[in-house]
């Protein structure tokens, strides 16, 4: 990590293995399980869950194990345990598709509303879940908490889909998610390959929260052109999140 960029991120190690970094001047939390938690808010961001994703493959005679949404449920309920949050923002793509809400199994949709319970629960749009979330808001039963569009918290501006970079506007202080970064190092004699969060500070980039999310290279245009200068790949470990500099990666 070349200095300018370690003195506007101040990454410090977490005794929990997380990676403390600051995005837009804001004190921010990059957890092993692909969350990002800001303790001035007392807010948990996670991004891109696609709940329901196996039993859309199976609609389709893909069969995977129907148990994503539990997987993804269990791992969401860890984190809201461990840190007891105020606010929970999940950045869209919550849902695989328009139909994934009525797929979801009671026992699945009973863990929703305990996780939301006495917090605010904030859901954004994403552009596969725009329609699952606009049907639920006139359904009998409906998920707990908000739908919302962008939002702003403190200095930060949490949406789904990163703007382009421009010439005149950073984009300071964007938390997004939608690409699924994915950080590729060269380790043991073989490529390893791990979800990751990708930012310069300025902006960030969330891994994808969901058991059976891919992920896309953070080299690839799609995300390294949302960057003037080199950022820094957090890539996703068993027990800590590892700082790696844009030039390991391949």
């Amino acid at each position: 990590m070349n200095a300018a960029l370690r003195q506007t991120l101040s990454p410090a190690r977490k005794t929990c293995g997380s990676l403390s970094v600051r995005i837009a001047g804001e004190a921010c939390v990059l957890r092993c399980s692909g969350a990002m938690w800001i303790p001035a808010y007392g807010a948990l961001i996670v991004a891109d869950l696609h709940l329901e994703k196996g039993s859309a493959f199976a609609v389709r005679g893909q069969l995977l194990p129907p148990y994503d949404s539990r997987a993804t449920l269990e791992r969401l309920e860890a984190e809201i345990v461990d840190l007891d949050p105020a606010m929970v923002v999940l950045l869209g793509d919550s849902f695989h598709d328009t139909k994934a809400i009525p797929r979801m199994a009671a026992d699945d949709r009973a863990r929703l509303d305990r996780l939301a319970a006495g917090r605010d629960w904030l859901w954004l749009e994403g552009n596969h879940d725009r329609g699952a979330l606009a049907r639920d808001a006139n359904a009998a039963t409906r998920l707990p908490g908000r739908i919302v569009g962008d939002m702003v918290l403190g200095a930060l501006r949490l949406t789904h889909e990163p703007e382009p970079l421009t010439a005149d506007d950073d984009r300071r202080g964007e938390v997004a998610g939608h690409l699924h970064p994915a950080a590729r190092v060269a380790a043991y004699g073989r490529g390893v390959r791990r979800p990751c969060f990708v930012t310069d500070g300025s902006r960030i980039i969330l891994p994808a929260f969901g058991a059976f999310t891919g992920g896309l290279n953070v080299r690839d245009p799609a995300i390294a052109d949302l960057f003037a200068a080199p950022p820094l790949a957090a890539a996703l470990g068993r027990d800590r999140v590892h700082a790696l500099d844009w030039t390991v990666l391949r």
